[in-house]
């Protein structure tokens, strides 16, 4: 049996107590308040301490989606969790996930697809839907950066936190949920160096070498992917609401992944969506990668700045080059 829409009954989100500011980062590397802000908007961010796992975060977002939607957390019978901070390469996080929810009747996997993860999540699930394998879909984007984030690169450290988000979504014959989605990707740009981590998986197994050498934290160099980001998170926003039939006079509200504001600025720019229609959350959270979306929709819905009927356009961009985006109807 076929379903006309995945619907979006819950959100949840969560972030750790700790906030690290801008002024905290002054007496950590050489950088300032005022370049911070400037270069990327960001004012403040939140780090996990040393016994909080992505999990860890991912179980109160979720809790808090399952809660909001009305439902047991037995009724969930997938969960879908992205991630780049895995808490160990296996068992999967999303396993943990479960068992810390009580989801007994759930299968549960990871995708790792960068910071494109949760709109990659969410397509996923929308086809379990749609092709009627499960009905309701615990989609979870839970990161703790700051553990694989080099504190002495002050070209890196000033820009990444910890979050998770959670949505949940039910198969519906209501006009409504999951309009349309793109994911799209090009390995040509998978270097490590552009973005990634080089040590600790099959390629650079981890030794006294490798961790001698930093390669356990991320590398990144931030120029190069501005221009592809701006224009792989537009591209991808605007096939996606080719594919719903749907316009930018349609969407209510954009929510970009939050890499640093003078990209989103450029997104929008790009797209031709005012500011008004642009989320931005950045200078709170910093950029928590697959999280950051899901934490923005939390938000937006919690807020009231997005409400039943509204058509929120989310789209990202990620390491490997991945870059995707999805339309939603509320």
């Amino acid at each position: 049996m076929s379903f006309l829409r995945s619907e979006l009954i819950g959100t949840g989100a969560y972030v750790p107590d700790e906030i690290l500011t801008n002024f905290d980062l002054e007496k950590m590397v050489d950088t300032s308040d005022e370049w911070i802000r400037r270069r990327t908007g960001m004012v403040e961010r939140r780090i996990a301490d040393s016994n909080t796992a992505s999990s860890d975060l991912g179980i109160q977002a979720s809790l808090k989606a399952i809660e909001m939607a009305g439902i047991e957390a037995t009724e969930v019978d997938l969960i879908v969790l992205a991630t780049v901070t895995p808490d160990m390469f296996f068992p999967s996080t999303a396993c943990f996930v479960q068992k810390g929810i009580g989801a007994t009747n759930a299968a549960a996997f990871d995708l790792s697809a960068g910071c494109s993860g949760f709109p990659y999540a969410l397509t996923i699930a929308d086809q379990f839907i749609k092709c009627g394998e499960y009905k309701t879909v615990l989609v979870v984007a839970a990161e703790t950066l700051s553990k694989i984030t080099d504190w002495t690169d002050r070209s890196t450290c000033v820009l990444f936190g910890d979050a998770a988000g959670a949505v949940i979504l039910r198969a519906t014959n209501e006009d409504r949920g999951i309009i349309s989605s793109y994911l799209s990707a090009d390995g040509n740009y998978s270097d490590y160096e552009l973005l990634g981590i080089p040590g600790g998986g099959s390629r650079n197994p981890s030794t006294h070498e490798t961790v001698d050498k930093r390669m356990h934290f991320i590398k990144m160099r931030g120029r190069e992917l501005f221009k592809l980001g701006v224009k792989a998170m537009a591209e991808a926003g605007l096939r996606a609401l080719e594919t719903g039939n749907l316009t930018l006079d349609d969407v209510d509200l954009c929510i970009p992944h939050q890499a640093n504001k003078r990209i989103i600025d450029a997104v929008g720019d790009y797209i031709g969506l005012p500011d008004e229609k642009m989320f931005i959350n950045v200078d709170k959270y910093g950029n928590t990668s697959s999280a950051t979306m899901a934490v923005a929709l939390d938000e937006a819905v919690r807020s009231g700045r997005a409400g039943p009927g509204n058509v929120i356009l989310i789209v990202a961009f990620g390491s490997g080059l991945t870059w995707a985006a999805t339309a939603i109807r509320l």
